[in-house]
Parts: C-alpha cells; sequence; structure tokens
C-alpha cells in the first residue's frame, strides 16, 4: 500500500497560528493568571519566562525538528530520526507514549471539561446568570454536574467537533479552523480586555498579578513556574511533533518556537487582564480551576451591565481556544492510523475519537453516578493531591504529573545524545556554536535535570 501523501502547511503564519492555537487553552485563561497573582506577582512572571526560555524553547525546537526530519506521524518520525542516527527503532515508543498516553489521554477529560464551557455559552446567552448569587451559581455547576446525560451529550458534541476539523485535514481543516478561530478569540480577548478596563477594578487586577512579591518565591513556586511553562507550550503530547513534520524546509523552526512561546505567555497575561478586573470589582475570590470559571465569573457576569453579551462572550472565547488545543490533541494519533494502518483520514478520526470519548466517559462519569468509586482504594489510595482519586483525578495525575514530564525528558534525552549533532544542525539551519551551542547545552544538560526534579516532585505524596 503506497503511503499517503504529505501535507504541509501553506504558510508560516498558518503554522503559528496552529501551534499558537494549540498552545492556548483552557489553562492559559484560568490557570496561569492566577497561579500568577497566588505566587508572587511578577516575581513570578520573571521566574515563569526564564523557564520558557531556558527549558520549554529547547523542547519545542527539539520536537518541531524531529518531526520535520521525520516528515512521519510522531511515532514513525521518532524511529527514522533515531535510525538516521544509527539509534535503536525503540525510540518509537516515546512517540507512542506522547500521541496515545499524553494527546488521547489528555483529549479524554479535556473534551469534558470544554462539553461545560459549551452547555455555560447556552446558560449565559439566556440569561441564566443574571443576578446569581454565589450559592446559586453553585447550585447551577452542580445540577449541570449531575446531569449525566447532559455531561455525555456535550462531551459528544465536542469530540464530534474536534472529529470534524481534523478529518478535513491538514489544509481543510486544522488550518483553515486556525486562520478563522485564533483572529476570533484575539478579538474576543481584545474585546473583554476593553470591557474590564471600563466596568472593572482594573488597579486591583494590575496589583494581583504584577507586584513584585519575592518573599513569596519558593522551590514549591519555582517547580509550579517550570511546570507551568512546560506543559503550556502543548510539548509532549505528539502534536509538535506532528505539526512539525508539516513544516516545509524554509521554516525557520528556532524562530517559529520563539514567537509560539512570546504569544503563548502574552495571551494568558492578557486574559488574565481581562478576567480579574470583574472578579475584584465585584467582590469575588480568584478561585483556581474550574470554581473560577463555572461558579466565580458567573455571579460577576449576572452583576454587571451586559452581562449576558460579556459572558457569552467569554465562554465563546474558552471554547475557541479548547477547540484550537483539542484538534492539536487527536492529530497524532489519526496521522499514525492513516500512516500506519492504511486508514482513510476519516476512519482514523472516529477511531483516535471514538476511543478519547469513550475514555471521557470515565471522567464524566466521576462527577455524577460514580463520584465514590474510588478504583485505586485496593491499594489504600483515595486521594491524589488532596483531591479524591475518581477516574478523573488518576487520569489527570497520570497524564499531567508522568506522562508528560517522562515523555519531555525523553525527548530531550533523544535530541541531546542519541541524534547526531549534524542532523539536528541541518534541521535548525545553524551553524557550529553560538545559538546551536546553547540549545544544545540546554537540551542536553538542563532539561533532563529540571525534568526529573519536575517528575520527582510531581510524585510526591
Amino acid at each position: 500500500m503506497s503511503a499517503p501523501v504529505q501535507e504541509n502547511w501553506s504558510s508560516r503564519a498558518a503554522f503559528i497560528f496552529a501551534a499558537v492555537g494549540s498552545a492556548v487553552g483552557l489553562g492559559n485563561i484560568w490557570r496561569f493568571p492566577y497561579i500568577t497573582g497566588e505566587n508572587g506577582g511578577s516575581a513570578f512572571i520573571l521566574i515563569y519566562i526564564a523557564f520558557v526560555i531556558f527549558i520549554g524553547w529547547p523542547v519545542l525546537v527539539a520536537e518541531l525538528a524531529i518531526g520535520r526530519r521525520g516528515k512521519m506521524s510522531p511515532i514513525r518520525s521518532m524511529e527514522k530520526v533515531s535510525v538516521e542516527s544509527g539509534g535503536s527503532k525503540n525510540w518509537k515508543w516515546v512517540g507512542a507514549l506522547g500521541s496515545f498516553g499524553g494527546g488521547l489521554g489528555l483529549l479524554s477529560f479535556y473534551s469534558v471539561i470544554a462539553g461545560w464551557v459549551l452547555a455555560y455559552i447556552i446558560k449565559a446567552a439566556t440569561g441564566m446568570f443574571t443576578g446569581v448569587t454565589g450559592g446559586a451559581a453553585e447550585v447551577i455547576r452542580d445540577e449541570h454536574f449531575a446531569d449525566t446525560g447532559m455531561m455525555v451529550f456535550w462531551h459528544l458534541a465536542f469530540i464530534s467537533l474536534t472529529i470534524y476539523i481534523v478529518g478535513r485535514g491538514i489544509n481543510a481543516g486544522l488550518e483553515k479552523a486556525v486562520t478563522y478561530l485564533m483572529p476570533v478569540l484575539f478579538l474576543i480577548l481584545l474585546v473583554l480586555l476593553g470591557y474590564g478596563i471600563a466596568e472593572g477594578d482594573m488597579n486591583a487586577a494590575v496589583t494581583f498579578l504584577f507586584t513584585p512579591d519575592f518573599s513569596k518565591i519558593n522551590m514549591s513556586v519555582a517547580l509550579t513556574a517550570l511546570g507551568q511553562a512546560f506543559f503550556s507550550l502543548s510539548l509532549t503530547v505528539g502534536t509538535m511533533l506532528a505539526y512539525g513534520s508539516y513544516l516545509q524546509k524554509d521554516m525557520s523552526i528556532p524562530k517559529s518556537a520563539g514567537i509560539i512561546a512570546a504569544a503563548d505567555t502574552g495571551i494568558a497575561l492578557i486574559a488574565g487582564l481581562a478576567i480579574f478586573p470583574l472578579v475584584f470589582q465585584y467582590g469575588l475570590t480568584p478561585a483556581e480551576g474550574p470554581s473560577l470559571i463555572f461558579t466565580t465569573l458567573p455571579i460577576a457576569f449576572g452583576q454587571m451591565t451586559g452581562g449576558v453579551i460579556f459572558g457569552s462572550l467569554f465562554f465563546v472565547l474558552l471554547a475557541v481556544a479548547a477547540i484550537t488545543s483539542s484538534i492539536s490533541l487527536l492529530e497524532p494519533a489519526v496521522a499514525y492510523f492513516v500512516e500506519k494502518q492504511g486508514f482513510g483520514r476519516w476512519k482514523a478520526c472516529f477511531f483516535a475519537g471514538g476511543a478519547a470519548f469513550l475514555i471521557g466517559l470515565l471522567s464524566v462519569f466521576s462527577f455524577n453516578i460514580w463520584t465514590d468509586v474510588m478504583p485505586l482504594s485496593f491499594l489504600g489510595i483515595e486521594v491524589i493531591n488532596g483531591n479524591p482519586a475518581t477516574f478523573y483525578t488518576i487520569i489527570d495525575f497520570t497524564v499531567s504529573n508522568i506522562i508528560m514530564p517522562v515523555g519531555g525528558l525523553m525527548i530531550a534525552i533523544f535530541t541531546g545524545w542519541f541524534v547526531t549533532r549534524a542532523a539536528m544542525r541541518d534541521e535548525l539551519d545553524l551553524p557550529e556554536g553560538g545559538l546551536f551551542s546553547l540549545w544544545h547545552i540546554l537540551v542536553r544538560y538542563v532539561c533532563p535535570v529540571a525534568l526529573i526534579i519536575v517528575i520527582v516532585w510531581g510524585l510526591m505524596p
């Protein structure tokens, strides 16, 4: 059977939009601003940026370079590049870990959360949040979680949308989607920023985000910054390996990676400046995670002028961020099934997307009919990171604390120690010395040490 024709990004801009869209997800919109304010403001941002430059950027460059050199799915690109350098075919399992364990594993519960977002667009648009108090917002949230049928429906709706876009291919699907969606994301973000300036307490938000407090900086905070810098760039889940395989040779990987990292950080900060003025204006407490999205902000939107419109826009913003990330999570597995198994693209999408949907049902049920089911209780594990050890918590912890950092560690070791310098210089189009030597030192020594620390810290009770 002949191999399918390899598609390429039509332009550098299309690739940048796709990569930034992958990196900018739900976590950037709510988690990064929150942990910045709680962990030292601009002091935390300085540490975060340092980690983006010295840890995130080198690994991002490595993944894109391996992908473009292999010109295949993440699994087969790892194998091809290794064999080319005289290494073992078994490096393909690192690609498999990212594509299936990381990509599909993350997509399985990411889709559940994104489904909540779709449902909340309708709730906001129909005025359900008008005049709500804290207790009422919690009731709305809990009723949504308790409705198993609706949770499954919205999870299926989001996965179906993801399958549809990826099924159309690189140029007609992923590229066209991000070409329209990313400008929409930027526009909505700027509109919400303007609304936050006009209606919210911008001074409190700026103080929360940017007042340096170096007294809060400790080992735990530094590792939080490192983890956020690494994971926010959509690394180790097969995405950048796959996206790199569609890169044309004349596109500079080091420069593109720098733009992606800068845009990812900038959007997260703008999101914070859009969200927190509203939170502080109405005397609300910025809470991490789903509580901020599904409880705190609906209260703010319910009290402010134009809350129905701007509340709806906010959840549309989240939905756009979610879909640009989800399509990148599905693509690596789809690429493998098309290439290795000979599936048609639509069949591969339904197969991989269907698997993510079925696994995601475990997370759906963890919020309603299986809230008391602790599958690791026979090992004495009923709490993980302070949360009940439900299927959702276990999957989240496994992907975030084990698969992703281990995958990043292996990518760094692979490109730093097993791929020849000549191959990497050729792919990055850099001469010996200078920027190339800096990148090689970082990926060979600094990244592995930092990621080992993250892994050990993440597994500590």
